[in-house]
């Protein structure tokens, strides 16, 4: 996935001033000084104190709220979106702003119970009259830094059930999407205390600022050159992070596919966004006995489709470039273009491309082996399930796959076998707006969940709470140390799995219950000496056994 690179040294001028769907003038944007981002921090840092506080009813009600706000703002927020993007606005009410009040509605429905302490199991015999309760904790205060593909829906999968949780939020948008951006910060005001969600307005620069701050946590969203920056910078701090670096996800269509379902499926998840989606069909490994006629149908699929209606324009400069790159590239490495292949002539912003079809056998293409994120679809023909999905395997990403047969067994079983963190028969792309699915994946995808419970495993932080209802003067394995309390321990390890058979396992019992009164008068002794104020008498130094001869 495209996005700024995160340095102190990025250059920084001015940000995107004409939209990629009108080539229109934009509304001007100011950055936030760098300097100031400290002081963003920190007053989010204060205002997560009063806001942690809060019972978890009072924040479910402060941020349930939004739901209707999201769904009041809908068509302003869908061109926003669009102006920004250039995706058309049905792809943003439907992909954005539906999705986003979706995302609220679960979250405020669920959090309270996943929010419950769980009571930890613990052996009564060996910690007798103790219990315990794990909570989840708020982090604290989490840096979000999102790129400009989803620009709506992205950060608001982070930020609602971050702030459920009881954390602050410092939002860094895209530079390319920053008023996007400040629609989402404007979602909260009023709902919630003061400074605890920051927006900070900028490049790279204001990210690796971010970054350093004072933050518990890093939520980063972009490429992996930039992820592998804000994980280096989080490890000097010593802070956690998570990472969601892109994809080239591959749909494997089997001999016994519903091949009009499965074309018209690819193309939508190849060319939505444009392609310029982190879980776009990038790679098609179809079985040659239908690669034909699979390829036939997504070239109908493809030529249907409506430039700036149906598949918008790139969203910048440098997206169309890296698009032309990859196609030039396969066309020198013998492609066959059916479709497309080309810049879109004549366009507003002249960043259109046209959707683009394929034929190309050769996984070291930089086509087929990097992260394109454009209207483009490579179709390779394997000679069976077993050769795509070791194809599907070879790339360094793994975020999502798709397997499109009839026989939903037979494709579940694919779905073990393929590295990736989402895969669906007979769909793709779509979990990624269903709230209650977890969106994550392997390699250089990055590591990280958002979506379903999972993601609270990154936005809190367990405090294990232990309460000791024992009165005793002394704990059993308190001092004074003794060869009792050491044929006691043996004893135990017997018990629990190191005798060598029944009746030995018997024996360590019957040891066991011979020790433990023993034990306790050495306690008792033990204290009754402290209270004394006398010292111990030492015990005989215990004579070193000769080293053998020899």
């Amino acid at each position: 996935m495209e996005a700024a690179e995160i340095t102190e040294n990025a250059a920084f001028s001015t940000f995107s001033r004409t939209s990629p769907a009108t080539g229109a003038a934009l509304s001007d944007v100011e950055a936030t000084p760098l300097e100031s981002i400290a002081a963003i921090v920190d007053k989010a840092r204060a205002a997560q104190v009063e806001w942690s506080s809060l019972h978890i009813d009072k924040r479910i009600k402060a941020i349930g709220a939004v739901k209707n706000r999201i769904l009041a703002r809908a068509e302003a927020t869908a061109k926003t979106v669009h102006e920004e993007t250039g995706k058309p606005e049905v792809e943003a009410l439907l992909g954005e702003v539906l999705a986003s009040a979706d995302v609220v509605g679960y979250w405020a429905e669920i959090i309270a119970d996943e929010l419950e302490p769980l009571e930890a199991e613990i052996d009564q015999l060996s910690y007798p009259k103790k219990s315990g309760l794990i909570h989840r904790d708020p982090r604290g205060t989490i840096a979000v830094i999102m790129p400009w593909n989803f620009p709506f829906a992205l950060p608001l999968r982070t930020l609602i059930p971050a702030l459920l949780a009881g954390n602050a939020i410092v939002f860094k948008p895209s530079e390319v999407t920053p008023r996007t951006g400040k629609l989402v910060a404007e979602l909260f005001e009023g709902l919630v205390p003061a400074g605890l969600i920051g927006l900070v307005q900028g490049a790279g620069d204001a990210g690796a600022r971010l970054c350093a701050a004072d933050v518990d946590l890093v939520v980063f969203t972009g490429s992996p050159a930039s992820g592998r920056k804000v994980a280096h910078a989080c490890a000097d701090r010593l802070i956690p992070c998570t990472l969601e670096l892109g994809g080239k996800d591959a749909a494997i269509v089997l001999e016994d596919a519903d091949l009009d379902r499965a074309a018209n499926g690819i193309v939508w998840g190849a060319m939505m966004n444009a392609g310029q989606n982190c879980g776009a069909v990038e790679r098609v490994y179809a079985d040659k006995r239908i690669v034909e006629a699979l390829t036939h149908k997504i070239v109908a699929a493809t030529r249907a489709l409506r430039t700036f209606e149906d598949v918008g324009p790139l969203t910048t400069a440098a997206q169309l470039a890296t698009v032309e790159r990859h196609v030039e590239a396969a066309k020198k490495g013998g492609a066959v273009v059916h479709i497309g292949g080309d810049a879109v002539g004549g366009s507003p912003s002249k960043l259109g491309y046209l959707p683009t079809v394929v034929s190309l056998d050769a996984d070291d293409n930089p086509l087929i082996a990097d992260e394109t994120f454009g209207p483009v679809l490579p179709i390779t023909g394997v000679a069976d399930a077993d050769e795509a999905v070791r194809r599907a395997n070879a790339s360094r990403y793994g975020l999502t796959a798709s397997v499109w047969t009839r026989d939903i067994r037979r494709g579940e079983q694919l779905a073990k076998k393929l590295r990736a963190g989402v895969v669906t028969i007979n769909n793709h792309s779509f979990t990624g707006a269903i709230a209650s699915a977890p969106w994550g994946g392997v390699g250089e995808t990055g590591w990280g969940i958002t979506g379903s419970p999972l993601a609270l495993d990154h936005l809190t932080r367990p405090r294990f709470i232990c309460v000791d209802r024992n009165r005793a003067a002394r704990e059993m394995w308190w001092y004074p140390y003794s060869d009792t309390l050491k044929n006691i321990a043996l004893a135990f390890a017997r018990l629990r799995g190191g005798a060598p058979s029944l009746g030995s396992r018997v024996g360590a019992l019957f040891a066991l219950i011979g020790l433990l009164p023993k034990r306790m008068g050495e306690l008792k002794a033990a204290t009754k000496l402290a209270a004394s104020g006398k010292k111990p008498e030492l015990a005989p130094a215990k004579a070193e056994a000769a080293p053998p001869e020899g």
